[in-house]
């Protein structure tokens, strides 16, 4: 009975049965088994088991694993083996082999048995599955189309494909609509990912490249009816003529099985996935093409994604360039440039220049944290809001906590929204640093919400960064006070306002100096552009957090002979005496007579409403700058108020003359009281010379 099942084991079992000597020559062999049918048993006894099965991928280490087991007894199990043999035309086949040790009663070892099971379709299965798996998690991780389009190669080769190509509509790259239905002929698709096993180069179209498919192919017949394609390749195939540049690359990496899969999403074609195997790769089966469709199914979907955020992102550039001051104006004063860089997922940064009343400009750098059109909207109200408040001269604190009022107010909105917007799981978070620089008193007071502290470079290029309190995040629960900090600036020094992305891109030295300041700006000496490029240079190809936005202000003398200053009495006299003062300084000045009879009645007004409201000390300043401005100051906190008096009424008419005479005019208050100004156009706008 032994006897006649070992025969039936060894002449009838579909499980490969092997036995090798202690020398590892074969002494009985499983002749039923898939791939050893057809062979001649009587060829195979006695040889070592190298010479027997000739094909084997890895003979030494198989060799090793062998002499393992008959030294240690111990079996090896489910040890996936790798063979060509000619039986099969030289395929590759994958089994699992377990391998037992065999010796007699007495312990003496006799030699080795092993079980052969050919699991190669259970393999491939699990290599395809892997592949899938692969593709899921690695493709698709940015939301950029061809950052995602070379993802996907790199995660086909080698495990899929010796070779992988992915092709995509040039429009969809740009974030662009692709045309839907069949691509037409006359459609260029650019060449986004190229990746070999061997690690060469496309040897047929550069990556970049940009070109239409020929018809006759198979690439443009998968896009013209979204179905894959498994292709044979032979010299001799008609559609590489279509194409010889593209056939030539393909004979020359011996492609032997292509596999054609559109990347297609909704009816709308995005582009084509191309996977080769070469040399001696088995060749692509129908279940591989299943694969190669659910990897170009999951790509198409990520690249629409990519494709979605690039129209967004560009759409929401756009809103926020047309947002900025394209030319933020250089004042008599201050000479101003300025660097904006959008950043990878910012979208929320500005910056500004406003001319204040006294010679004195703002200067404001912020950013809205987020990403897209409804932030760069966002920063839109923001600036807009700053300008306003900048026309009313208020101080930085002052200004920071009535902005601060407002982006509350547009978080509540947020907040207010359905739980499915978008924006409503996006809190509204702004920073921002204003500064106000006074050229006659040569200093500059600024505030800062969440923001990094301004940078001065002085003119013997020194950098100093001002110590200051920082107050909380626009919009944030926190809420007010702000801090106001004021520093001197001498004439040639520059100050350098920046979003934290300008400096997480470089590490601060010991001083607190970014080194990129450092670096680039402590050359106050050139000019404020060349500075500005060299900061770019050296941010190029860096990944920042949100946008890269830098201004720099110079500061410039103010000519001592274009500002007059005169202490008047508190009485009732000082208003003539205010207006001699006027008359004779704008005859220095060669002020028109239109212009200087408007401005002695200007002042005789301002006078005599700080003498009627207002409380001593009494100032008189005149300022000749692209503008004439006329300030009287007094020490009364009280406001002006512009009044329509009645036909009827002696008084309460000098504001009001003011506002018609007057280009602008207002009221700043300080420490000591409050300064009322009015300002005046010149015919030929500058400085006197």
């Amino acid at each position: 009975m032994d006897g006649a099942i070992l025969d039936a084991l060894f002449t009838q079992s579909p499980v490969g049965l092997h036995v090798l000597d202690t020398e590892l020559r074969v002494v009985r062999v499983n002749t039923a088994t898939r791939g050893m049918r057809g062979v001649a048993v009587e060829g195979l006894l006695g040889l070592h088991f190298a010479e027997a099965y000739a094909g084997l991928c890895a003979p030494d280490e198989v060799e090793a694993m062998l002499r393992g087991v008959l030294e240690s007894g111990v079996p090896v199990r489910e040890y996936l083996l790798r063979t060509r043999l000619p039986a099969e035309q030289g395929l590759e086949r994958i089994r699992s082999v377990s391998v037992f040790r065999l010796q007699d009663p007495q312990g003496t070892v006799l030699g080795l048995a092993g079980t052969v099971v050919d699991v190669t379709e259970q393999e491939q299965a699990r290599a395809r599955m892997r592949v899938l798996n692969a593709v899921r998690e690695r493709v698709g991780r940015t939301l950029d189309v061809i950052a995602t389009c070379q993802e996907l190669v790199e995660a086909l080769v080698p495990d899929f494909a010796d070779v992988a190509v992915v092709e995509v509509v040039d429009a969809v790259v740009r974030g662009e609509e692709s045309p839907t239905g069949p691509l037409a002929h006359d459609v260029p698709l650019r060449r986004a990912a190229f990746h070999a096993r061997d690690g060469r180069q496309a040897q047929a179209h550069p990556v970049g490249d940009v070109r239409s498919l020929n018809l006759l192919t198979p690439y443009a017949q998968a896009l013209s009816d979204f179905r894959p394609r498994l292709v044979s390749v032979s010299p001799d195939c008609p559609w590489l003529d279509a194409d010889p540049t593209r056939a030539g690359a393909i004979r020359a990496a011996g492609a032997h099985t292509l596999i054609v899969a559109p990347l297609a999403l909704r009816g709308t074609p995005l582009g084509v996935l191309s996977v080769y195997r070469t040399g001696g790769s088995a060749p692509y089966s129908e279940d591989d093409v299943g694969v190669a469709v659910d990897v170009a199914s999951h790509t198409a979907l990520c690249i629409d994604n990519a494709c979605r955020f690039t129209r967004e992102y560009t759409i929401a550039a756009t809103v926020q360039r047309h947002q900025l001051p394209r030319y933020p104006a250089s004042h008599s004063t201050v000479e101003t440039a300025h660097l904006y860089v959008p950043g990878f997922s910012g979208g929320g940064g500005w910056f500004d220049t406003v001319p204040l009343s006294g010679a004195r400009t703002a200067l404001v750098v912020g950013e809205v944290a987020g990403r897209g059109i409804k932030t760069a909207a966002t920063m839109g109200q923001l600036r807009t809001v700053i300008r306003s408040l900048a026309a009313l001269d208020l101080q930085p604190d002052e200004l920071l906590a009535r902005l601060n009022d407002t982006a509350a107010f547009l978080a509540a909105e947020r907040a207010a929204l359905p739980p499915g917007d978008p924006l409503h799981r996006q809190p509204l978070s702004a920073s921002c640093v204003y500064a106000v620089y006074d050229p006659v008193t040569r200093s500059c007071t600024f505030a800062r919400a969440g923001h990094t502290t301004p940078v001065i470079i002085r003119p013997d290029s020194s950098i100093e960064v001002p110590e200051s309190t920082s107050g909380p995040l626009l919009g944030s629960a926190e809420g007010p006070p702000f801090a106001a900090t004021t520093v001197d600036l001498p004439h040639g020094s520059i100050l350098a306002l920046c979003t934290p992305a300008i400096l997480t891109t470089h590490p601060a030295d010991s001083d607190g100096a970014p080194a990129l300041l450092r670096d680039v700006l402590a050359q106050p000496g050139r000019p404020l552009k060349d500075l500005c490029d060299d900061t770019l240079d050296s941010l190029r190809s860096k990944d920042r957090p949100g946008d890269a936005v830098l201004l720099l202000a110079r500061t410039r003398p103010f000519p001592a002979h274009s500002l007059a200053t005169w202490l008047l009495d508190h009485d009732p006299t000082a208003a003539a005496t205010a207006r001699g003062h006027t008359r004779r300084k704008l005859a220095e000045w060669n002020v028109d007579e239109d212009t200087a009879y408007a401005a002695e009645l200007i002042v005789s007004e301002l006078i005599t409403n700080a003498i009627r409201y207002g409380a001593p000390p009494l100032q008189l300043r005149l300022i000749k700058n692209d503008t004439l401005t006329c300030e009287v100051h007094d020490d009364s906190a009280t406001s002006p108020q512009l009044r329509h008096a009645r036909t009827v009424d002696e008084g309460g008419r000098g504001l009001f003359i003011v506002a018609q005479l007057a280009q602008r005019w207002g009221t700043r208050y300080t420490a000591e009281g409050k300064t009322v100004w009015s300002e005046q156009a010149l015919p030929h706008s500058g400085l006197s010379s």
